[in-house]
C-alpha cells in the first residue's frame, strides 16, 4: 500500500512539474520594430476609362439594319449618316399621304373657284381646307418619322466603336456607335457613400490597371456627382488623366484616392494591432500598450502617441497571451 502511495505521489509531482515548465517557460513571438515612412489615407474604388466628351449612338426603333458607314476609327462631322435602317413601309406610307395631299388640294382648289363664282359654300370651303390641313400634319409627322430609320453622328468626333452587321434587327437602345473624343480622358469611379466625404475635387489618385502591373498611374479628382445611388449606395467620381496616359477607353482600374500624407509617421503592421491596443516585448515579457492610431493603411498603421521608435512589437497581435506573461522572440 505504502509503494502504491509513493508511486501516486511521484505521478502527481511530475505532473505538475510538467506543467510548471509548460505554463513558465516563455512563449514565443514574432516581433518588429517601428519603421518611419509616409502614412497615406486613402479611399479605394474600381473605375472604368472614358472619354471626357462621348455620346452613344441607339435606334429608337426595332428594324432591320441596310446599310452602315463602317467607319470604326475615323473621325466623323456631326449630322453624318453612320447606319440606316428599312425604312419602306414608312416610305410608302408618306408616298400614300402625298397622293392624297395632291388630291385634297386639287378639291381645294376647286371649291375655292367655286365659291368666288358663288356656287359653292364657305362651309364646304372650310372642310376643305381643314382636310388639307389634316394631311398636311400627317405627312409633316411621317417626314420626322422617317428621320428615325437614320442614324447620324450626335457630335463631332471620332467613331470609337462600331457594333452591328447590314442584315442584323436592330433593338431599340441597342447602342450602335460610341462616338467621342479620344483625349482627354477620364476614369468614371464608383465609391461607396462612407467614403464620399473625404474624397474633394484636386484630390491626387494612384492607378493600377491589368494591363500595365508593373506601372503605378496618375489621375486627379475632376468631379463629384451630387446625387449618389441610394441602391448601390455610391457616388460617381470622375478622375481626370494626364494626356499621356497609356490607358484605353474601355479599361478598368484600381483607384486610391490619397486624402491625406503624413511625412516620417512612425509606422507598425496593421496585424499588431487589435483597436488602439498592441504589445511590446521588454526585458522578456509581454506588455500590452494602449496607443494613439493616426492613419490606417491596409499594410501599415500610424502611431501618433503611446510608442517609441526602438520598442518591438509582437506581430500580429497575440490573441492568447496575457499581460506580463513571459515571452522570447523565435529569432533569437
Amino acid at each position: 500500500m505504502k509503494i502504491s502511495r509513493v508511486v501516486f505521489a511521484l505521478v502527481l509531482l511530475a505532473a505538475a512539474a510538467a506543467a510548471y515548465w509548460r505554463f513558465s517557460r516563455p512563449v514565443e513571438v514574432a516581433t518588429a520594430m517601428p519603421t518611419r515612412g509616409d502614412a497615406a489615407e486613402i479611399v479605394y474604388a474600381t473605375g472604368v476609362v472614358e472619354p471626357r466628351t462621348w455620346a452613344k449612338v441607339t435606334p429608337l426603333l426595332r428594324e432591320r439594319i441596310v446599310e452602315l458607314c463602317n467607319c470604326e476609327g475615323e473621325s466623323v462631322e456631326k449630322d453624318v449618316v453612320l447606319a440606316r435602317l428599312d425604312s419602306r413601309q414608312p416610305e410608302a406610307t408618306l408616298a400614300e399621304l402625298k397622293a392624297r395631299q395632291k388630291l385634297i388640294s386639287s378639291d381645294y382648289t376647286r371649291i375655292a373657284a367655286l365659291v368666288e363664282r358663288r356656287v359653292s359654300t364657305e362651309q364646304a370651303l372650310d372642310r376643305a381646307r381643314s382636310e388639307l390641313s389634316q394631311v398636311e400634319a400627317l405627312i409633316a409627322g411621317q417626314q420626322t418619322r422617317l428621320e428615325s430609320y437614320v442614324l447620324r453622328a450626335p457630335m463631332g468626333g471620332v467613331v470609337l466603336r462600331q457594333d452591328g452587321e447590314v442584315g442584323e434587327v436592330a433593338e431599340p437602345g441597342t447602342v450602335l456607335f460610341w462616338v467621342g473624343e479620344p483625349k482627354p480622358l477620364l476614369v468614371v469611379a464608383d465609391v461607396n457613400e462612407e467614403d464620399i466625404p473625404r474624397v474633394a475635387v484636386g484630390q491626387r489618385a494612384v492607378l493600377k490597371a491589368d494591363a500595365f502591373p508593373e506601372q503605378i498611374l496618375e489621375a486627379k479628382v475632376d468631379s463629384i456627382t451630387p446625387k449618389g445611388d441610394p441602391v448601390a449606395k455610391t457616388y460617381r467620381v470622375r478622375l481626370a488623366l494626364p494626356d499621356d496616359t497609356p490607358l484605353l477607353i474601355g479599361m478598368t482600374a484600381e483607384v486610391n484616392v490619397i486624402v491625406q500624407v503624413s511625412a516620417n509617421a512612425l509606422l507598425v503592421p496593421a496585424n499588431a494591432l487589435r483597436g488602439s491596443a498592441l504589445f511590446v516585448v521588454e526585458k522578456g515579457v509581454a506588455r500590452r500598450r494602449e496607443v494613439k492610431v493616426g492613419i490606417r493603411g491596409a499594410s501599415n498603421a500610424q502611431i501618433l502617441s503611446g510608442l517609441d521608435d526602438a520598442a518591438q512589437v509582437v506581430v500580429p497581435f497575440p490573441e492568447d497571451i496575457i499581460d506580463g506573461a513571459k515571452v522570447r522572440d523565435r529569432r533569437s
